[in-house]
C-alpha cells in the first residue's frame, strides 16, 4: 500500500478516531469502576445554586415573556446588521440604501404589528 493511496488516507483519520474516542472513554470507565458508590437521599435531591428548591419546577411563564425575548433579539440582531452597513454607507452606493431601508421597513412593520397586538405592554 503506497502512501499517497486514498484509502491510506482515511485509514490514518479512522485510527486517529478510534484513537480520540478510546482515549476520552479510559477516565470515564476508570471512574465509573474506581468511584466511591454511597448513594444517599441528600445526593439525589435537587437543588438550584447550592440551595434547595421551593415549589414545583415545572412552572408554566406566560408567552408573552417569550415574545417579548423574541422581540429583542430581532432588533438585537438588526442592530448587529446595521452598524456594518452604517460604517460602509459612502462605499456601497445607492443598491445598498435600498436593501438597508427595505429591512428597516420590515422590521419596523414588525414593531407596529406587536405593539398593535400589545405585545409590548406588561400587566
Amino acid at each position: 500500500m503506497s502512501c499517497s493511496s486514498y484509502f491510506y488516507q482515511y485509514l490514518f483519520v479512522g485510527v486517529f478516531f478510534v484513537f480520540a474516542v478510546v482515549f476520552a472513554m479510559i477516565p470515564l470507565i476508570l471512574a465509573w469502576f474506581l468511584a466511591p458508590k454511597k448513594p444517599s437521599a441528600s445526593k439525589s435531591a435537587t437543588y438550584e445554586c447550592g440551595l434547595e428548591s421551593k415549589g414545583d419546577p415545572w412552572i408554566q411563564y406566560r408567552v408573552q415573556y417569550y415574545i417579548f425575548a423574541l422581540i429583542f433579539v430581532l432588533f438585537d440582531i438588526e442592530v448587529i446588521f446595521i452598524y456594518p452597513w452604517a460604517v460602509a454607507f459612502k462605499k456601497l452606493g445607492l443598491f445598498a440604501f435600498v436593501e438597508m431601508t427595505l429591512f428597516i421597513a420590515i422590521l419596523a412593520f414588525g414593531l407596529i404589528y406587536a405593539w398593535k397586538k400589545r405585545f409590548l405592554e406588561w400587566e
